[in-house]
């Protein structure tokens, strides 16, 4: 349960990353800050001091004032991983923890928001999508400010590993800095008027289910229908997570039943986010996600070889050669929630979607709705949408805005019953 009323504006603790033995920090101003690690303890290399924390506070009267932090790894584990220095504003505290550093962001939630609206989506997509976005950014993190760990714990048997990836391990601060939670970058890129004027014509706006803040999940692509949550991360049912045909009208079958859900996969029916409009989407997607199209429909081949070698690095596990995929359980969307794999040495299920699109890739599958076609060459992976699924679909919000549907018509569309409640000014 929320509180209604806040005083201010809530302060975000994001875990922007973690180093081996030091870090140096560029202050805006040209000077250095360097910390460094002694056992348990972190030193300021300026006084040689041992410290539990260290706090680096915030110069909130210099609207100059950044810091720059170095390596900051984005899309960690996907096909667009890459290491950036970047620039934040707000306070940092160092402390150890498992034997290394750990460097974390104190910032306003409405200026983290700035960095996380300009991340996810190009700041020159249509503004009801900027809006919407806010909204749910905002909620989505305040959600996160008071979440309590799940009691339930991954399934694993001798034959069959059910697991998920959520905030369990965000001990320390409330979220991270990369897709795992949110894209924030900071002031690396500059913050366009356009997600300016989004979050200041949504100040402190948040969506509402009950008495509670949703847990407003996003993802780039549904494919044409929307995931249940529960399918993706702890079996917990939230009815404004629903499903969602992405388009005016409800046009799939039940996609829990295996001969629907290859027609549809192996189709490709109009939704919102069936779209081929390269100039709607070089105003909706970053530079890096930008470098891929085909987020709608998707195919990848492996030869058993190939397959057999990633999902052995990947699991740990030996296999053997690989001889069959079989989808055991979908989602309402088509996402292979369980999947047998099938080995001349090993046989195992495993899931759900996250696990899934880990194994099966160097990185991650675009996602866990595809269809399996097994050749005398190897495997073919025909698939449907990019993420998850669940909540709002990035691409078929932004067809919507660009078809003239304002932000409270785009998230009535993906969450169901639920409303716009204003916490705080």
């Amino acid at each position: 349960m929320y509180s209604r009323y806040f005083d201010r504006q809530p302060i975000m603790m994001v875990g922007l990353g973690s180093y081996d033995k030091e870090v140096t920090l560029k202050i805006s101003g040209g000077n250095d800050y360097t910390v460094h690690r002694e056992g348990e303890k972190v030193v300021n290399n300026d006084d040689g001091r041992r410290y539990d924390g260290i706090y680096l506070k915030d110069h909130d009267d210099d609207e100059n004032f950044y810091i720059e932090v170095p390596d900051i790894e984005i899309g960690k584990g996907f096909h667009w991983s890459r290491k950036e220095n970047q620039r934040f504003k707000g306070g940092f505290m160092f402390r150890c923890v498992d034997s290394k550093i750990l460097l974390i962001n104190y910032i306003p939630i409405e200026l983290y928001l700035q960095s996380v609206i300009s991340s996810e989506m190009n700041a020159n997509c249509p503004k009801e999508l900027l809006k919407a976005h806010a909204v749910i950014s905002r909620s989505w993190a305040l959600n996160r400010m008071n979440y309590i760990p799940s009691s339930q714990k991954p399934y694993i048997s001798d034959n069959e590993t059910i697991t998920w990836y959520d905030n369990e391990a965000h001990k320390y601060f409330d979220v991270c800095a990369d897709d795992h939670c949110q894209r924030y970058q900071g002031i690396t890129r500059a913050i366009n008027p356009n997600v300016k004027a989004a979050i200041e014509e949504t100040f402190g706006e948040v969506l509402v289910y009950g008495n509670e803040v949703c847990d407003a999940r996003f993802s780039k692509c549904c494919g044409g229908a929307s995931e249940l949550f529960e399918n993706c991360w702890q079996n917990t049912h939230y009815d404004y997570l629903e499903k969602v045909d992405d388009f005016d009208e409800n046009f799939t079958d039940d996609l829990t039943v295996e001969e629907n859900a290859v027609k549809f996969i192996m189709s490709s029916p109009k939704a919102y986010c069936n779209t081929s409009n390269k100039q709607l989407l070089s105003k909706i997607l970053n530079s890096y996600d930008n470098e891929y199209s085909d987020f709608y429909r998707w195919k990848v081949f492996y030869t058993f070889d190939e397959l057999s070698a990633i999902i052995k690095e990947k699991s740990g596990d030996d296999y053997g050669k690989i001889i069959d995929l079989i989808p055991l359980t979908r989602g309402v969307s088509g996402r292979i929630v369980r999947l047998k794999i099938v080995g001349e040495k090993k046989t195992r299920i495993i899931g759900k979607e996250l696990e899934i699109r880990r194994l099966l890739s160097k990185s991650h599958l675009y996602s866990s709705a595809f269809t399996v076609e097994k050749s005398e060459n190897g495997f073919t992976l025909y698939g449907a949408g990019w993420g998850h699924g669940v909540g709002l679909c990035q691409i078929g919000a932004a067809v919507m805005a660009e078809n003239g549907k304002n932000y409270k018509e785009i998230l009535a569309h993906y969450y169901k019953g639920a409303y716009i409640e204003k916490l705080y000014d």
